[in-house]
Order: structure tokens, then C-alpha cells, then sequence
């Protein structure tokens, strides 16, 4: 890899991941006689026994500065050195103290003032500051039949969605209804483009609580999807709203309500037809909105502010552009301590990193090119932050006193997350963690402290407290290895090349319980491939899925290889599936299998494959383009013709089948349907919402006209993943597949 970033992070980055990284310990097949063995109630998250098998954990918050810990019957708080608990009250001392309408859980309080004793807790009826050091409930506020509700700390208004229909809810209690045309067409206050480009809710407060800004929803022209409710004596009809590629979408306008005045202003962006707007932002003044606007085909990008009492479009601050695609996920976030400036966060060098930006510069038309493709606006002045061959993954927040920034980055490995202070004078990266592992950060109200819960190949999960100024930490939590007593397999990882010939592609590897390297074992490729995901990374047993376990007990070898398309690696890596989604993804996995072919104690003749979603998309590819290969395959949930899958999604990977009529029909796998030669089980959610039926069901069709053979099982009511304890069911039955056929 070339390495371009700071020289104080040099030796870090330069080390390289070794070629195989084993689990220490794996267990012989005496010993694993002697030891307990996993069932899938142990193992699947919907099993009766999971959460005694999962690592523990401390669930932690602020106030302010000061570290928290909430139980479900308590909260208290922290020593920050030694991670003792102090307890601070407890739920049955708040139910005392209401009349009615008790509060059943306080895991989910919150501290939202850092000066006074006050604890955010609620049920279904209402929410109550209580506080703790007076015993006593100062504030209330109903909250019943809300929903997508945004609570703010200033003004302690909420904003909510209530029978469609968008409301607020003042401090005393005053609500107003402020639409009339709500509905399942006319959405208001929810997540809209289908929760892509990073959108997660539909309401947006200012600072001090005067003002929210809101999506509305136009889905009146979007095609319905028939999903069929089959509960109910004589099945009945719920459909969704769901715009598929190439289709009529939905039309998305943004309005800004102002508790002060009572009035709704809709921002004057234009026709909204084939256009997405996202990742809203407010000045710290709280009289300019901001927000990404992208064109349909989602390669030319805009950052534009408006006037927030009159709704006018006042700039186009920023522009961005690209041969493939542009894809705005976050908001940029101002300078505590500068209203001038923000962050803005760009892929446009090929990483995505951090530039500071200029507010009160202003927009020419001068375009500048750049080696990954993009094109951006020179005149917005902006300074790169953070540079080189990593992604910056998140920006947690900021510490005040030291002006520095602090994020979560790969930069020391493409297999870790790491946390680092960015100083915003040089730009300069400081780690604050151990430099290993998979980390998560949560920063104090002033930004000079976080929490950082992490686990590594052999860490189940840690949790230190770091001075983001000192970067000085202390360990407060380490949980034990919740697997001990059981026979656990060897986990082990490394990397090939693609078939590119150059990029480095990750795997793990999970061999059986017992492991003998003098006998030969059916193999399992268990894939994903997609876009915004990855398997591989350095947490606990590098990231395997419980099933790879229970599947190595039983005597299966399981691969698994982040192929290019995946995340986390640079838009090159990213990109290099574009219009033609699934074929650089298999010969990607096809160089994966060449490498379990010079493994001597891998059947060959006993390879398997599976995976879900994109991953049954790809199952399914591997399973008819390489028939000869894969023995069985189970795809779950799979894409069978991108034609049939959603706009956002679908169209920024193929574009339209119009304008990309080759490569839709290169990708669909209907015509592969008379490939098929192996054993495959198709599973799906009989009420999809995301990969809707029809995908499953035609390819079916398409195997009854080709003459082959494939299996199919439905779960009634489900939808793209299974819930609860069915999931215990789906995972049997996958593992029964493979027992049944390649074992």
C-alpha cells in the first residue's frame, strides 16, 4: 500500500497484516470430546440462551464531564479510573413518586444538563425530568401515540409524528397539530429516499429548540408493491409504497416550522421531481439550513443554505461531481469554538477524509479535477485535514479546549477502527487508543474525555476512559471470555490478491472443532460482497458470525472474503463494481476459492456457499456461473434483477435499465436459471419490504422453464431478516441444508 499521511503516524501505519493471524489455542479433537458444545439457543441472537454467551457489558452515558452507568433498575455513576459504581437512585424510587403510569426500564436515561440532578425517563404515557438529588419529579410531558419523536434539551419541546399527521409539543404540555394531509402517501417527520445517503430521522431541531426543520413525503405517484397479509381470515392487501429502478419516485420537499411565530415555510429548492435532499444541518445561529442536494442519476452533488424564516435559497456553497457517483452521508458539523467554520467530509481524493471549510465563502464556477474522478468547487476555501490511503469512518465530536477533532479511522490497518485526535491547525493525528482492535468512541460534553468500548481478535470487549488531551487511559471494564468451557474453534486470517492482480483482498477463516490437517472437510463460502458492509475486521474471533461456530462444530471448514465493492477500502475499491454489479465481486471470491484449492485438507469436491441480501444476490451468481464448483448453495432474501430492486440503491450501482440495458441483463440471473446443477435453497420473508418477493418468486419460474431443481421455504409474516426466535429456526434449517447434501 502507499502510504500518504503524517510522519508522527508513520511507524503505526507501516506495519503490515501479517499474512495469517491465528486464534491461539484451538482445541484437538480429545479435547473437544471433554468440552461443552454450542446449540444454536447458545449462539443465534434470537436464541433463549444468547445473551448468557455474548460478552458483557457496562452500559455507559455522560452528564456532562461526568461518566454514568445505566442498569435497568438503576443508575449512578463512574469512577473514570477505576470503574467503580456508585449508585444515584433507582427506578423504584421514581415509581413512588408518580401516580400513575410507572417507568419500566431506565436504560435508556438520559442527563441532558450538566449543572442540575435531572434524569431523562419516560414510558408510553409521558416524559419526566426527575431529580435525583431531591427525590422528586420536576417536569412532565405527555407523549402518547408519538412517533418519530425528537426531543429537544433547550426549549424541551418534541417534535412527532402522531396518526401521520405532524405535531409539536411545547414545554407545557401544549400540542398543535400542524398538518392535515398526512398519510401513508403524504409522509411527514420520517426518514425518506428509503433511508439511504445516511438519512435515519425526518426531524431536525436548532440549537435552542425554536425551530425544526422536517421532511414531507409526496409518495402519491410511487407504485404500490402488493404485499399480502395472509393472518387474517381472508388474506388481505398491505402494500407498499416501493419505486423501483427506472421508475416513478417519490417527491421529497423540506419545510421549517417556527414555534415563535406558528408558521411552516417550505425551503424554495425547486422542483423536487428526481431529486434527493439530505443530511440537514443547522447554523449554530440557528437562522440558516443546509442541506445536500443530488441529482437523480447521483453523480453531481450541491451543498446549498437557505433562509430559515423565509424559506429562500441563499447559496450554493459547495459542488461536487463524479464520472460514477457521489454519495453525501453526513451533515457538516460547525466549529464549537468557530461559527465560521465547519467540517465537510469528501471522497473526492478517493478516501473520505475531513476538510475545514469556509461558511462565508461563496461558490464560481471553476471545477478542479481530480485522480479519483471527482470534480469539486474550488472556490469554497478548504483545507484537507486528514489525508492518505485510509477512510476516516466517523467523526465523533470534538474536544473544545485543545480545538482538535475526533474521529474513528482505519488508518492504522484496513482491518481496525481507531480513534484519533485531528488537530485542526496541521492536521496532525494523535492516537488516543491502543492502536489495536475495533474501537467505539462516545465523547463528554466537552469533548476532553470518551469512553472507548473495543475488542480485538482475542479481546471479547474492553472499555477504557481516554483523556483525548493526554490521550492517557485507564481500564475500567474487561469482560470475560463468555465462550470458556465450550470447544471453540480456530480462527484464523490473511489476505490474497484480487483479481485485479493487485489489491489486497481480507478472509477469515474458521476451521472445524478438532481440526486434523491430515483429513480433508466440506467448506462453506459464506459471502455478503455489497456495498456499505464488511465480514472481515479485528474484533473478537475477527468478526465471525456465531453460525460460522456452530458450523465448524459440526465438522465444516468456513471461508469468508471481503471481495472489492465492500467498504472501508477507498472509492477505487468501491467503485470498481459500478454498472455491473456482481461480476468483479465473483471473480473476486473465484481468486478465494483458487486459495482454499491449495489447501490440502479442503474437500473440493464438498464446497458450499452461502449468504443473504446482496449475499444471496451473489450466491445464487456463484451457484449458476460456476456450477461446477459449488455443490450447495442457500441464498437468503436474494436480488434476482436489479430492475427490481429500489431507486436509490439501485439506480447509484446500475444506473437504469434504460441507460444501462447491458448491464442489467449481464447481472440478472433468470437467464442463469437453467445453469443451475447444484443443490440450492432459496429462502425469503414472504413480506419483504426491501428485496420484494418478486425476485425470488420469477427465478423460481425461470428454474420450473429451465428444468432445474432448486428448493424454496417462506416464512409467513417475515420480512428481509427473520425476528426473534425464527431466526433460531432459519439457522437450523440453513445448517440442515448443508447436512443434508454437501456433508
Amino acid at each position: 500500500m502507499r502510504i500518504k499521511h503524517n510522519i508522527a503516524l508513520s511507524l503505526l501505519l507501516m506495519l503490515p497484516l501479517p499474512a495469517i493471524q491465528n486464534m491461539p489455542s484451538p482445541v484437538d479433537s480429545a479435547q473437544a470430546q471433554q468440552l461443552k458444545q454450542f446449540s444454536l439457543e447458545d449462539l443465534n441472537f434470537g436464541g433463549t440462551n444468547y445473551r448468557n454467551m455474548i460478552p458483557a457489558n457496562m452500559y455507559l452515558t455522560w452528564w456532562g464531564d461526568r461518566l454514568m452507568y445505566q442498569d435497568a433498575e438503576e443508575w449512578g455513576t463512574v469512577d473514570m479510573k477505576t470503574g467503580c459504581k456508585t449508585k444515584v437512585a433507582t427506578l423504584e424510587e421514581v415509581n413512588k413518586t408518580l401516580q400513575e403510569g410507572k417507568i419500566r426500564s431506565a436504560m435508556s436515561v438520559r442527563f441532558p444538563y450538566p449543572d442540575r440532578t435531572l434524569a431523562l425517563l419516560g414510558n408510553s404515557r409521558e416524559r419526566i425530568l426527575y431529580n435525583w438529588a431531591e427525590g422528586k419529579v420536576e417536569w412532565r410531558q405527555p407523549c402518547e401515540g408519538e412517533t418519530e419523536s425528537n426531543w429537544n434539551t433547550v426549549s424541551k419541546a418534541v417534535a412527532f409524528v402522531r396518526d401521520n399527521q405532524l405535531c409539536v409539543t411545547d414545554a407545557k404540555g401544549n400540542t398543535k397539530v400542524l398538518t392535515k394531509d398526512g398519510s401513508r402517501e403524504i409522509v411527514y417527520g420520517q426518514a425518506v429516499h428509503r433511508n439511504e445517503f445516511g438519512i435515519m430521522k425526518g426531524i431536525f431541531w436548532n440549537a435552542d429548540g425554536t425551530k425544526f426543520a422536517f421532511y414531507r413525503m409526496d409518495q402519491t405517484m410511487v407504485t404500490d408493491y402488493p404485499q399480502v397479509n395472509t393472518f387474517t381470515r381472508v388474506a388481505e392487501e398491505e402494500p407498499d409504497k416501493y419505486p423501483m429502478a427506472g421508475m416513478t419516485s417519490h417527491k421529497v420537499t423540506v419545510g421549517i416550522y417556527d414555534m415563535a411565530a406558528d408558521r411552516t415555510v417550505y425551503l424554495d429548492a425547486g422542483d423536487p421531481t428526481d431529486r434527493y435532499f439530505t443530511n440537514i444541518a443547522w447554523n449554530p445561529d440557528g437562522k440558516t439550513v443546509y442541506m445536500f442536494e443530488l441529482n437523480r442519476d447521483q453523480n453531481d452533488c450541491a451543498l446549498v443554505s437557505y433562509d430559515a424564516a423565509t424559506g429562500n435559497r441563499l447559496d450554493t456553497l459547495y459542488r461536487e461531481t463524479s464520472e460514477k457517483y457521489v454519495e453525501p452521508l453526513n451533515p457538516i458539523v460547525f466549529l464549537p469554538w468557530d461559527n465560521t467554520k465547519f467540517i465537510i467530509q469528501s471522497q473526492r481524493d478517493g478516501y473520505n477524509h475531513l476538510y475545514l471549510a469556509d461558511a462565508n465563502t461563496r461558490l464560481y464556477p471553476e471545477m478542479v479535477s481530480t485522480d479519483a474522478g471527482f470534480r469539486y468547487s474550488k472556490s469554497l476555501k478548504t483545507r484537507q485535514l486528514t489525508k492518505g490511503n485510509f477512510i476516516v469512518q466517523r467523526l465523533i465530536g470534538f474536544n473544545t479546549r485543545q480545538k482538535s477533532i475526533i474521529i474513528e479511522a482505519n488508518a492504522a490497518n484496513p482491518l481496525q477502527c481507531n480513534i484519533y485526535a485531528v488537530n485542526t491547525k496541521n492536521g496532525r493525528m494523535t492516537p488516543l487508543d491502543n492502536g489495536r482492535g475495533v474501537h467505539y468512541g462516545v465523547l463528554s460534553a466537552s469533548g476532553n474525555a470518551l469512553y472507548d468500548k473495543y475488542s480485538e481478535p482475542d479481546v471479547p470487549r474492553n472499555i477504557e476512559v481516554v483523556n483525548t488531551s493526554s490521550a492517557k487511559r485507564d481500564m475500567i471494564f474487561s469482560a470475560p471470555d463468555p465462550w470458556k468451557g465450550y470447544a471453540v474453534p480456530e480462527y484464523s486470517t490473511g489476505s490474497i490478491k484480487a483479481a485485479d492482480g493487485k489489491t489486497d483482498l481480507y478472509w477469515r477463516m474458521v476451521k472445524p472443532i478438532g481440526f486434523d490437517p491430515a483429513k480433508k472437510y466440506p467448506t462453506v463460502v459464506y459471502v455478503y460482497g455489497g456495498p456499505h458492509a464488511h465480514n472481515v475486521d479485528a474484533r473478537w474471533h475477527w468478526a465471525s458470525r456465531s453460525w460460522e461456530t456452530y458450523m465448524a462444530q459440526k465438522g465444516y471448514l468456513l471461508f469468508i472474503l471481503d471481495n472489492r465493492g465492500s467498504e472501508n477500502r477507498g472509492t477505487e475499491f468501491e467503485q470498481a463494481t459500478f454498472r455491473h454489479l456482481g461480476q468483479e465481486e465473483m471473480k473476486d471470491q473465484m481468486k478465494g476459492v483458487e486459495y482454499l484449492k491449495t489447501l490440502p485438507y479442503v474437500d473440493t469436491g464438498r464446497m458450499g456457499v452461502h449468504g443473504w441480501s446482496y449475499g444471496g444476490f451473489m450466491t445464487i451468481s456463484l451457484m449458476t456461473n460456476y456450477p461446477e464448483v459449488f455443490k450447495v448453495g442457500v441464498a437468503g432474501g436474494p436480488v434476482i434483477d436489479w430492475k427490481w430492486y429500489e431507486v436509490m440503491y439501485g439506480e447509484r450501482y446500475m444506473d437504469t435499465p434504460d441507460s444501462n440495458p447491458d448491464g442489467y441483463r449481464q447481472t440478472s440471473l433468470l437467464d442463469k436459471a437453467k445453469n443451475l446443477k447444484g443443490k440450492l435453497q432459496i429462502i425469503i420473508g414472504m413480506n419483504d419490504p426491501t428485496v420484494v418477493p418478486q425476485h425470488a418468486l420469477q427465478f423460481i419460474n425461470a428454474c420450473t422453464e429451465a428444468g432445474t431443481q432448486p428448493d424454496f421455504f417462506v416464512y409467513p409474516g417475515e420480512g428481509h431478516n427473520m425476528m426473534g426466535h425464527k431466526s433460531v429456526h432459519l439457522h437450523e434449517r440453513i445448517t440442515q441444508y448443508f447436512e443434508d447434501y454437501l456433508k
